[in-house]
């Protein structure tokens, strides 16, 4: 069954051709025989008539110097839409809150996936504290007395923006270090949300895992092995893809948080092992299917899109 589908993403020229998940998702569609629109977050509007976006028809083929055609830009409804992938990157900021409000205006007509309204409420540094006993010691705080308790008793910390990603205004404080106060000013100085701090795991030199699940099953994983010199193995900031296999503790962990996310409709999930320890739930943009489909030579985003459509079924069985 053919359908139409949006992307509601960033500026399609900007994105990373070699790592991009929505380009994978994009291209399974067009396969499929789907048609094909995106826009950005700021053409969406809430208009008399429902949710509109000024959308471009969408072309996309594996070829890295013209990846993407784009037809003229019209004024669509989303509601006449059968798919909507929210696949924008952060920062979760008011601006990307707001989207997810407009997207449930659409539902349950069309399927947004991951579920707007589940993604709001997911953020990924907040979501896995639902989950303490899987995670590393962590505090979320903006007062200065926790924090430099916390690292009293740690000594060894990481400090990140609640709602930052890829790596981005991550640091790594060794017990030595005499900066804490400076760059606790320098945050505050960036914004008024808390920071996560947490304690440093060692083993993130062997590397961070990034596991995707899709409908709560793991289906694949690549380890990111941060730079000689370099605390974050985001690949943003140069972390190497290399090829893992998931453990009996990565296993134990999906299985804690798998339905959860299925009870969510969080369809596409990115989690963050280090070690023995989950360290976050991605929702909003996960990211790794190409470089696990190149190592484990799998095509990870057939598998998204059979949920997809799965769920679109049962969701029109019951509408």
């Amino acid at each position: 069954m053919a359908l139409t589908v949006a992307l509601q993403m960033d500026p399609i020229e900007s994105i990373n051709f070699d790592g991009d998940t929505t380009l994978m998702l994009g291209l399974e569609a067009l396969r499929r025989g789907h048609e094909l629109y995106y826009y950005l977050p700021s053409g969406m509007s809430l208009a008399p008539d429902g949710v509109v976006a000024e959308a471009w028809p969408l072309g996309l083929q594996r070829v890295k110097s013209d990846y993407f055609r784009r037809g003229p830009r019209e004024r669509v409804r989303l509601s006449d839409i059968d798919v909507v992938l929210l696949r924008q990157d952060p920062p979760f900021d008011l601006a990307y809150i707001t989207s997810t409000h407009l997207l449930e205006h659409v539902r349950p007509h069309t399927l947004v996936t991951n579920n707007p309204a589940e993604v709001r409420n997911a953020p990924e540094k907040l979501f896995i504290t639902r989950f303490p006993d899987l995670m590393p010691p962590t505090l979320i705080s903006s007062s200065k007395d926790e924090i430099a308790a916390f690292r009293a008793e740690h000594r060894d910390i990481i400090l990140k923006p609640l709602y930052g990603h890829g790596g981005l205004g991550v640091f790594h404080l060794k017990p030595d270090d005499e900066n804490l106060s400076a760059l606790l000013e320098l945050y505050a100085e960036r914004g008024r949300e808390p920071l996560v701090v947490q304690k440093y795991l060692p083993a993130v030199r062997d590397g961070d895992k990034r596991i995707i699940l899709i409908d709560g099953e793991p289906r694949g994983a690549v380890l990111r092995v941060p730079q000689s010199g370099e605390a974050r193995a985001n690949m943003h900031v140069g972390g190497q893809p290399v090829k893992t296999s998931l453990t009996a503790r990565d296993h134990l962990v999906c299985e804690a948080i798998g339905p959860e996310l299925r009870a969510r409709g969080l369809t596409l999930v990115g989690i963050d092992m280090i070690g023995d320890h989950l360290t976050e739930i991605n929702v909003t943009c996960p990211t790794g299917i190409q470089e696990i489909n190149r190592l484990d030579d799998v095509t990870l985003e057939r598998d998204v899109w059979d949920a997809i459509e799965t769920r679109l079924g049962a969701l029109r069985a019951t509408g």
